[in-house]
């Protein structure tokens, strides 16, 4: 998230090997900062060399209409066609807060906008997937944001991505949330959080990563987790962060899974 995504735009490669080191099964990057990896030939080739897949595509847009823009649809409609190539792949899809203004309206508009870009990638056999943030400047950051938002979700096209940390860090808690829209999972995100202000390494924070993996296993949950640690040391070193959280899994919340 460093500057945007400029630091490491373009630098989707050495991601994918880092990721593979840390024992990671899956990536999902960012479709505006894929670069070169945007073709989809050249994705194939580097995902098989590190035998990663391709989990998600985030498809992260302003979406600050009444519908998409000519420039948003075409940006939505070729991450679709890239992730047709990938069987499985979710998309993922954001919208990039830009202020609470106008509330009430704007979130109407989002959830037309989701659902519209869900139907078309739905069309092509893609799966999408909704994604609530958190900045204080986002339209999904509280709970009645979310219940807004998600009841308003078109099921049949729609899935909801819960992300644990940016649950919490709207003062709810990512179980009892989790629980209650159980219907719409389909991908979900992981990252830790401390208040202190906001997001922390990987097992540093007060997120119950146990109990949220524990029982997602006791729903049989088959969809992907990906972790999205967005603590101070990814913004400085997210190789660093990328190896801890991969070790973090395999030896501090696997081996406390029933």
């Amino acid at each position: 998230m460093s500057n945007n995504g400029e630091t490491y735009k373009g630098q989707l490669g050495h991601m994918i090997e880092v990721i593979s080191k840390a024992g990671f099964k899956g990536i999902q990057p960012i479709f505006t900062w894929m670069g070169p990896l945007a073709d989809a030939d050249l994705l194939e080739k580097k995902l098989k060399e590190e035998n990663i897949d391709l989990a998600a595509v985030a498809l992260a847009l302003d979406w600050n209409g009444s519908k998409e823009t000519d420039e948003e649809k075409r940006i939505a409609d070729e991450a679709i066609k890239l992730l047709g190539r990938f069987p499985g792949s979710v998309l993922c899809t954001v919208q990039i807060p830009t202020g609470r203004h106008d509330l009430t309206q704007r979130r109407k508009n989002l959830i037309d906008i989701v659902n519209t870009v869900s139907a078309r990638a739905t069309d092509k056999g893609v799966v999408s997937s909704f994604h609530p943030n958190s900045p204080h400047s986002s339209i999904t950051r509280t709970a009645e944001d979310y219940q807004v938002i998600l009841e308003g979700l078109d099921p049949k096209v729609t899935g909801w991505c819960p992300d644990v940390g940016h649950i919490i860090n709207g003062g709810m808690d990512p179980l009892e949330k989790m629980k209650t829209y159980r219907s719409l999972i389909n991908h979900v995100h992981y990252k830790d959080w401390d208040g202190n202000p906001e997001f922390t390494l990987m097992g540093n924070g007060k997120v119950d990563f146990t109990s949220i993996t524990q029982w997602l296993k006791d729903e049989k949950f088959d969809g992907w987790i990906i972790c999205e640690d967005e603590g101070q040391e990814a913004l400085e070193d997210p190789d660093f962060v990328t190896l801890h959280d991969g070790k973090w899994v395999y030896e501090s919340l696997i081996p406390k899974l029933k």
